[in-house]
């Protein structure tokens, strides 16, 4: 995937605010600190379009970002951190549900998981979600590069145990500092955005 263009379009928080148009959208979900930002900008060949920040949970929005003007990455709320009052999350968690549950332009969810560690209980839940509401997801398992060689497919193994990923559900090796699948990423995603 050439992409030539990339811009944040809004920053939304209820329905009235998500672009028109009907084109196709990807939803990323995942722990506050796993790597959105750093994976739209490795996907996109931008350094920090996407804002990475050293402060977990500073995505509070639904942040659409529309790529070479056909399709939009949407960014949601990370979860798992704590420094969020509980009203707070679940005023997230509200707004994300209605996004996931009345989007028909959304076409597919990628779930990113840190490949070093085995998924949270937020990540298991978050898979069942899309898994319950019929929601294509690609598992992304993010910081590859920390993981030897040698050991990135036994932690693969268990974020795919854990989630207890379906058949035919994909789980790709992703490193944003080396472009590690990439490609892949791209190839998973396009028969979503070409529909």
């Amino acid at each position: 995937m050439n992409v030539t263009k990339a811009e944040l379009v809004i920053s939304a928080v209820k329905p009235e605010q998500y672009p028109a148009g009907g084109r196709p959208e990807v939803a990323l979900a995942g722990r506050s600190n796993v790597g959105k930002s750093s994976f739209i900008n490795k996907m996109i060949n931008r350094k920090n379009l996407a804002r990475t920040s050293s402060k977990p949970g500073k995505t509070q929005t639904l942040n659409f970002y529309l790529i070479n003007d056909s399709f939009y990455f949407v960014d949601v709320p990370g979860y798992g951190f704590a420094r969020v009052s509980k009203q707070e999350r679940q005023k997230w968690g509200k707004m994300m549900e209605t996004y996931f549950t009345m989007r028909e332009t959304l076409k597919a969810a990628l779930l990113l998981v840190d490949l070093r560690h085995p998924p949270t209980k937020d990540d298991v839940m978050m898979y069942e979600f899309f898994k319950h509401y019929e929601i294509p997801v690609i598992v992304i398992a993010t910081k590859a590069d920390k993981v030897p060689r040698g050991k990135q497919q036994s932690h693969a193994k268990i974020a795919r145990e854990t989630l207890g990923l379906a058949a035919g559900d994909l789980l790709i090796l992703f490193s944003a500092e080396t472009g590690q699948g990439k490609e892949e990423a791209w190839a998973a995603l396009l028969p979503f955005l070409t529909e």
